[in-house]
């Protein structure tokens, strides 16, 4: 996880992380960091990631709900829980062009391997995969103000 599109990933993970534990919302919570001196500055990419997670937080975590097979939402590690919808945020809502659907796996998996327990990339892996391949299936499924500009 080299890339700055990479870390802009882990730092939106890093502020829907802790505003599931906070039980707050992340975009207030990262508002409040953003310009505060001992926080580093902030990517535009990871606002964007924020800021579209927590737009579209209950029909993510619908989708969510209805994909993963044999856990409930609430009863995940909530760092798992954060990769996933960023990882369904990116698949769905991006431009198409923007995030390919390998790239927006992959990168979860990573998030996953890195943040969370030996079983998390395979579980993250298993459900964006399955989402993935309905992907188109999905998108067309949106409200037209949910639909990404492609």
């Amino acid at each position: 996880m080299s890339g700055s599109r990479s870390k802009a990933r882990k730092r939106a993970v890093d502020f829907l992380y802790e505003a599931d534990l906070r039980e707050t919302d992340a975009v207030t919570l990262m508002s409040d960091r953003i310009g505060a001196p001992e926080t580093a500055p902030v990517p535009d990419y990871t606002i964007t990631l924020v800021e579209g997670v927590n737009e579209n937080r209950e029909r993510i975590d619908e989708l969510l709900t209805q994909h993963i097979e044999g856990w409930t939402l609430s009863r995940m590690p909530v760092v798992d829980r954060a990769v996933l919808r960023l990882g369904l945020y990116e698949l769905l809502w991006c431009p198409k062009g923007d995030v390919p659907p390998v790239v927006a796996v992959d990168e979860a998996v990573e998030l996953a391997r890195a943040l969370s327990t030996d079983d998390s990339p395979r579980f993250v892996n298993g459900v964006l995969g399955r989402l993935a391949g309905i992907r188109d299936r999905l998108r067309k499924a949106l409200p037209k103000e949910e639909t990404p500009v492609d």
